[in-house]
C-alpha cells in the first residue's frame, strides 16, 4: 500500500477510535460496585482502575456518581476500569474509616495508588476522564507555568522530538479533555506540554491572546538544533477537540514540501484528504534550488491551511505547466486545478487564506479591559512570603541569561574541566528564593561580562537532579566556584549583588596566597598586589610565619581554603619574615591586618594555632569596631550573641556622636556588647524595629541598649543626657545595677512562618524501597500541592511518580498534578496556600 494510503487508513483508525470514545447515554452502565475485599483483590498489575470508597449514599453525594458512572465507558477505552466500593459499617480500614477519605476518589495502577482526588474535582465526565488521564499520563504531559520552564523543554527537546504546547483556561474542561485524549495516542510520539497560565499565551507569540479560548502550538524542536533559536510554532485555528486535535498533528507530521512528478490531478496528499487545498509551486532542473526554498517558505507560511507541493515541469508533459508558476487545488470533486501566473509568495499566501480568513481585528478597548481584568483576577491570591510575593507579582519580566550557561547532565563535567574558574548556580525553578537569587545572579553576570578566567553557568536541579545529587546540593539556591572541575568553595553569604560579586572577584586569587619577596608582601598590604584586586576596596590579612612555625603556617593554609571567596588572604615565610613582623611589632607567627589600602596595618600575635581557631579570629578582627548595621551585615553581629547598644539616626550621625562612640567602642567594655548605628533612611526596616521597641516612635538620634539573647529586654537611654562616652559608661553601670527600668521586653516566641515549609528535597526524590514513605504537611482536606514538572531530568524519575505508595499502605497519594487539580480543590482556601510560582 502507498504512503498516503496507509496516512488515509491510519487517520481512519483514530476516527473509529474516537467516535467509540462517545459516550453512548442510556446504555448499560459500566460502573462497577464492590466490597474492599472484593476490589482489592481483583486489582491487575499495570492495569488502571478509579475507585470510590462509601458506606450508604447521601443525596449529596449522588450527583458525584451519576457522573463517576457516566463517565465509565469513556475511561474504559483507555483500560481504565471505575468501582464504587460499598464499605461495610464496621470497615474502619483507611479508604473506608475516615470522613474525609469518603470525600475523595482514588486512582490505582494495580495495587499501587496513582493518586487522590477531591470529588468536588471530578465534577462532571470531562473533568473526570482529564484529571485522570493526566495522572496516568506523567511522562507524557508536562505542566508549566513560566517561560523559563517552556524553554527548557524546548532545549532538551531540540533535535529529538517535537512538542506539542496546549493552554486551557482551566483544567477539567472538554478541551483539557480532548488533549489528555490525543495525549494518550500520540504521547509516545511528541512531548505535549500543558498550561492554564495565560501569561504564557503572550510570551508565545500571541500579542492580544483571548485567554477565555483554549489554544494550541505545535513546535517544530526536532528540527531545530541551535539553542539560541526558539522552535518554530503552527498554531491550531479550530476548536480543541479530539478531531481537530488528530487532524492538526497529522497535518504538522506530513512533509513540508511534497515533490511530485505526476498529473496534478493524480496527487493525493494528506491535506487533501483532511479538507485542505493543495498548491503546487512549478519548477523546473535550472531554478530548482531556487523554488525549493521559495517552496518551503511559503510551506511556513501556510503550515495546517494548505500543503505545497513542488512540482518539476520538466517530468511532466503538461503546457499548461509551462505558462503558470503556481497551480491550486482544491480537495472539492469536480473542481479543475486552477493554473495561476502569481508575482511573490505573498500573492500565493493570500490565495490559501483569503478563502479560509476569520475575522481577526476585535475593538481595542474591549481587549486592554479584558486584559486588564484577566491580570486582576491572576493577582488576587494573597501570598504568605515576601519573597513568593515579590517573584509573583513581578514574574512577567524576563530575565537576561543570555550571558549564563545553561549546564546539564551531558555538560556538566566537561563545562568543569574546560574552564579555568567556573561558577555554579544550583537552583529549583519553581522556587522562589532560587528565582529572586538569579535575578542578582543576572545582575553579576552583567557587571563580570568580559572578566578573564571566569565562566557564570546555572544548573536547574528539578530537570537534573542527578547533577545536584552528585555535586551533594542539599538546598536551594546554592552557589559554588569550581577550579579546573576540581576543588570547589560553597558560597554562604547574603544573595545580594554586590556580596556576590565579591565572591566571585575574591575567589579568583589563591587563598592564601604565597608572597615571595618583602615588596610584594608590602605591595600585597598597599592593596596594590595582587593586580586584579588592586581597585577593589577590601580588608587584606597577611599571615607572617618563621621556618620554625610550620604547623602554625598549615593551620593558616587551611583557614584560607574555608574563608576562599570572602576573605584575601596572603601567607609570607621567607628568611626575613622576623624583619618584617618587627616593623609591625609583633613576632611571628602574626597576622597583619591592612584596612582602607594599607593606611592603618595592625598587627596581631597568633596565639591559638588550629584552623578554626584561626577562621574565628580573622573573621572576628575584619569586624568594624563601630558599624553601621544593615540588612546585610546584622547576621555577622549576631552571630556574636552579645548585647547590642545601638544609635538610631535618622541620616548620618553627627560628628560628635560618632567620635564618642567610637571612643566608648575602642575603650575597655568593647569585648562586652556591640556598639553600632543604623541609618533610618538607608535601612528603613530599622523603624518597624523601633516600633516593636517602643509605643511610640522616640525622637532621633536615639540609644538603645537590647539583648536579644538573655531576656530581650529594652532599655533607652535618657534623652536629657548628651550622647557622650562618660554618660554612656555611668548609665550602663545602672543598667548591670538593675537601677533601670526597661522600656519594653521582647517576646520570646520563635519567629516562625506561617504556614510549614515545604519539605523540596523530600518532593524530588525518588522513592526507593529502603525509605519510609513521605507524609505531605496539609492543611484540612487540600490535597499536597508539588511544583510543576520540567522535563529532562533523570530517568529513573521520568519513568514514575516518585511518591507512589501501595494501595494496603498508609503514606502519602502521590504527586499531585502539578497545580491543576488541587487548583479546583482548594478553590475556597485560596487565601491562606501558598502560591506556586
Amino acid at each position: 500500500m502507498s504512503a498516503p494510503k496507509d496516512g488515509w487508513v491510519s487517520s481512519f483508525s483514530f476516527l473509529l477510535f474516537c467516535a467509540s470514545s462517545i459516550p453512548t447515554w442510556g446504555s448499560a452502565s459500566l460502573l462497577q460496585e464492590l466490597s474492599p475485599q472484593e476490589y482489592f483483590s481483583s486489582l491487575q498489575a499495570g492495569r488502571a482502575s478509579l475507585a470510590y470508597f462509601s458506606h450508604n449514599v447521601s443525596p449529596g453525594a449522588q450527583p458525584f456518581l451519576e457522573q463517576i458512572g457516566n463517565s465509565a465507558e469513556a475511561l474504559q477505552d483507555y483500560g481504565i476500569s471505575v468501582v464504587k466500593v460499598n464499605c461495610p459499617k464496621e470497615d474502619v480500614s483507611r479508604y473506608c474509616g475516615k470522613e474525609n477519605a469518603l470525600r475523595k476518589a482514588y486512582l490505582f495502577r494495580g495495587n499501587v495508588l496513582i493518586r487522590e482526588f477531591p470529588t468536588d474535582a471530578l465534577f462532571d465526565v470531562n473533568s473526570i476522564v482529564a484529571n485522570v488521564l493526566f495522572a496516568l499520563l506523567f511522562n507524557e504531559v508536562k505542566y508549566v507555568e513560566t517561560l523559563a520552564d517552556l524553554q527548557n523543554i524546548e532545549n532538551t527537546l531540540k533535535g529529538r522530538s517535537n512538542m506539542v504546547f496546549a493552554y486551557v483556561p482551566a483544567t477539567g474542561t472538554a478541551e483539557h479533555r480532548a488533549v489528555m485524549e490525543v495525549a494518550f495516542v500520540y504521547g509516545t510520539v511528541h512531548q505535549f506540554v500543558l498550561t492554564t497560565e495565560a501569561t504564557l499565551l503572550k510570551d508565545t507569540g500571541n500579542d492580544e491572546p483571548d485567554v477565555s479560548s483554549a489554544r494550541l502550538l505545535f513546535c517544530h524542536c526536532q528540527q531545530a538544533t541551535d539553542l539560541a533559536q526558539p522552535c518554530r510554532r503552527t498554531a491550531m485555528e479550530q476548536a480543541l477537540t479530539m478531531l481537530n486535535i488528530h487532524r492538526h498533528l497529522k497535518l504538522m507530521g506530513a512533509p513540508l514540501v511534497t515533490e511530485v512528478a505526476e498529473d496534478p490531478e493524480k496527487v493525493s496528499t494528506v491535506h487533501l484528504q483532511l479538507g485542505l487545498p493543495l498548491v503546487f509551486i512549478l519548477s523546473q532542473k535550472e531554478t530548482y534550488e531556487a523554488d525549493k526554498r521559495t517552496a518551503e517558505f511559503v510551506a511556513w507560511q501556510l503550515l495546517g491551511k494548505a500543503g505545497v507541493a513542488l512540482l518539476s515541469r520538466d517530468l511532466v508533459d503538461l503546457n499548461i505547466l509551462l505558462r503558470s508558476n503556481v497551480a491550486l487545488k482544491t480537495p472539492d470533486e469536480g473542481v479543475p486545478i486552477k493554473y495561476l501566473v502569481l508575482e511573490d509568495t505573498d500573492e500565493v499566501i493570500t490565495l490559501v487564506e483569503d478563502k479560509n480568513k476569520v475575522e481577526q481585528i476585535q475593538e481595542e478597548d474591549e481587549e486592554e479591559e479584558e486584559d486588564e481584568e484577566e491580570k486582576e483576577n491572576n493577582n488576587q491570591d494573597i501570598q504568605d512570603d515576601q519573597v513568593v510575593e515579590a517573584i509573583s507579582r513581578d514574574k512577567k519580566r524576563e530575565l537576561p541569561l543570555e550571558q549564563i550557561l545553561v549546564l546539564t547532565e551531558e555538560t556538566f563535567h566537561s563545562t568543569l574541566l574546560d574552564s579555568a574558574r567556573t561558577v555554579v548556580l544550583f537552583y529549583a525553578s519553581w522556587e522562589a528564593v532560587s528565582l529572586a537569587v538569579l535575578r542578582s545572579y543576572t545582575e553579576v553576570a552583567d557587571l563580570l561580562k568580559g572578566t578573564q578566567g571566569v565562566l557564570l553557568s546555572r544548573v536547574n536541579c528539578w530537570d537534573w537532579p542527578g547533577v545536584c545529587t552528585k555535586e551533594n546540593v542539599t538546598q536551594f539556591p546554592t552557589i559554588r566556584i569550581y577550579e579546573k572541575g576540581e576543588r570547589s568553595v560553597m558560597y554562604n553569604g547574603m544573595w545580594g549583588t554586590e556580596e556576590l560579586t565579591s565572591f566571585i572577584m575574591l575567589s579568583r586569587v589563591s587563598c592564601p596566597l604565597k608572597l615571595a619577596t618583602i615588596e610584594e608582601a608590602e605591595g600585597y598590604l598597599r592593596g596594590e598586589f595582587p593586580s586584579e584586586l588592586s581597585s577593589y576596596h577590601h580588608t587584606s590579612v597577611l599571615g607572617v610565619f618563621s621556618t620554625a612555625t610550620s604547623e602554625a603556617r598549615e593551620a593558616f593554609k587551611e583557614a584560607g581554603n574555608i574563608l576562599s571567596g570572602h576573605v584575601t588572604m596572603g601567607m609570607y615565610f621567607e628568611d626575613d619574615a622576623l624583619a618584617l613582623s618587627r616593623k609591625y611589632a609583633v613576632s611571628p607567627p602574626a597576622l597583619l591586618l591592612a584596612r582602607s589600602g594599607g593606611q592603618s596595618v595592625e598587627g596581631i600575635t597568633l596565639s591559638k594555632q588550629s584552623a578554626q581557631d584561626m577562621v574565628q579570629m580573622i573573621r572576628y578582627e575584619l569586624l568594624e569596631v563601630f558599624p553601621e548595621i544593615t540588612v546585610q551585615n546584622l547576621p555577622r553581629y549576631l552571630e556574636l550573641r552579645k548585647p547590642f547598644l545601638i544609635l538610631f539616626s535618622d541620616g548620618v550621625i553627627g560628628q560628635m556622636e560618632s567620635e564618642e562612640m567610637l571612643k566608648l567602642a575602642k575603650g575597655r567594655p568593647w569585648q562586652a556588647f556591640v556598639a553600632c548605628w543604623l541609618n533610618l533612611k538607608k535601612t528603613p526596616v530599622g523603624r518597624g524595629v523601633l516600633k516593636t521597641y517602643f509605643a511610640t516612635t522616640p525622637s532621633l538620634p536615639v540609644l538603645v541598649w537590647v539583648n536579644l539573647h538573655a531576656g530581650g529586654q529594652v532599655f533607652k537611654f535618657p534623652s536629657e543626657q548628651a550622647i557622650a562616652e562618660m554618660n554612656i559608661l555611668s548609665w550602663l553601670e545602672k543598667l548591670k545595677a538593675g537601677l533601670e527600668i526597661p522600656s519594653s521586653t521582647l517576646s520570646e516566641e520563635d519567629w516562625k512562618p506561617p504556614l510549614p515549609a515545604y519539605d523540596f528535597l523530600q518532593m524530588m526524590e525518588t522513592a526507593v524501597p529502603e525509605l519510609p514513605p513521605h507524609t505531605s504537611h496539609r492543611r484540612g482536606d487540600v490535597p499536597e500541592r508539588c511544583p510543576p514538572e520540567s522535563p529532562g531530568g533523570d530517568t529513573a524519575v521520568q519513568e514514575e511518580p516518585s511518591l507512589e505508595t501501595k494501595a494496603e499502605k498508609v503514606g502519602s497519594p502521590g504527586r499531585d498534578l502539578r497545580g491543576t487539580a488541587p487548583r479546583l480543590a482548594a478553590r475556597e482556601k485560596q487565601g491562606k496556600r501558598h502560591s506556586e510560582l
